[in-house]
């Protein structure tokens, strides 16, 4: 495994982001912005999501463990619920029926007192008047007062347990329901993320994808192309649409060892000044290969719309014996780049 491949492993969701961040860093946007061609749009998408495969396929794993975690925490706290929610309704039927005895047993403590009133009643007013009977009456009275305050505590007590009772079976009822839903709910995340993972194209088969775009992004350009189209990488400035390609590039060429830079995009003029630099023999008609160094006519070069860039190393334009020349013939294909055969230096997205 390379450097630049173990790179591409170190993250998931935070790798991500930090990718989008850095393009955001340097000015240009990930995908290309709105204003460019919609196939160059697209063409940006799709390396992105290429070059981020194995970040993106990291971040869905660990997703899906984690949601796999969470079923199993949550199957097991249904189990859990379920049992305490069994014990609480048990004290909930145990506290109602305590709570309605008590209740019966302080209605017929006050009965009997009512009862033990009348014949404390009865027995004063009865003629001959009777000592004995209202000492007995009174007797029976008072002991059915301290019955009535004894019963009522008691009532109270049971009362006070049937409330604690009623909240804590309640309780018990709204954790199992919590533990269903978040089983249901991170079962139906971890099947989601399961198809996502399925469906995750090749990172391979998305740069193929963009690769059979890529003469049609010069085509909607070359009409509609605007400076505003370009930006810096490294000091290089090259098309939006490439940017976060080639950064990429940079960055794990970098991470095995090799370093690259180079010059991207040049204006109309700058490619007329340079045919008459190497001596073209007519700036206008004469082909590439009759200049003393292989020069595009004017119009026709990628570099005029940031979509090529002559690759250097070390300072030095790349030649095929250079590391940073067998470096790119092994990678530049991932990140949307293919080498003009008769240039080792000149890199764009169609070869030409």
């Amino acid at each position: 495994m390379t450097t630049r491949q173990r790179t591409l492993q170190k993250s998931a969701a935070a790798a991500i982001i930090a990718l989008t961040a850095a393009g955001s860093a340097i000015g240009m946007p990930a995908p290309a912005q709105a204003a460019a061609p919609r196939v160059a749009s697209t063409w940006s998408s799709l390396m992105y999501r290429s070059l981020t495969h194995d970040a993106q396929l990291t971040a869905l794993r660990t997703s899906l463990a984690g949601q796999q975690k969470a079923v199993r925490q949550w199957t097991a706290e249904v189990t859990v619920a379920t049992r305490a929610a069994t014990v609480a309704q048990t004290r909930l039927t145990a506290a109602t029926t305590a709570e309605k005895n008590a209740r019966l047993r302080h209605a017929a403590a006050r009965k009997a007192l009512t009862a033990a009133r009348l014949t404390l009643r009865t027995a004063g007013a009865r003629k001959p008047h009777s000592r004995s009977a209202v000492t007995r009456a009174s007797a029976a009275v008072t002991a059915a007062t301290k019955a009535v305050a004894t019963r009522k505590q008691q009532y109270q007590r049971y009362a006070t347990a049937l409330t604690t009772a009623r909240v804590d079976a309640s309780a018990a009822t709204t954790r199992v329901s919590r533990a269903n839903t978040e089983v249901a709910t991170y079962t139906t995340a971890t099947a989601r993320t399961r198809q996502a993972i399925a469906a995750l194209p090749a990172a391979a088969t998305l740069a193929t994808q963009a690769g059979t775009l890529s003469r049609t992004v010069v085509d909607q350009f070359r009409p509609a192309f605007q400076l505003a189209d370009t930006t810096q990488v490294y000091g290089v400035t090259v098309n939006r649409t490439i940017a976060f390609a080639f950064k990429r590039m940079v960055d794990d060429a970098r991470a095995d060892g090799v370093q690259i830079s180079g010059g991207g995009f040049r204006t109309k003029d700058r490619q007329i000044e340079l045919r008459t630099i190497n001596g073209c023999p007519d700036v206008w008609t004469a082909p590439s290969s009759s200049c003393r160094v292989p020069t595009a006519i004017p119009g026709r070069s990628l570099h005029e719309l940031g979509l090529a860039i002559d690759i250097s190393s070390g300072g030095r334009t790349i030649s095929r014996s250079t590391k940073a020349y067998k470096w790119l013939t092994l990678h530049a294909k991932d990140y949307g780049f293919v080498n003009l055969p008769s240039e080792a230096w000149h890199w764009s997205i169609t070869g030409g």
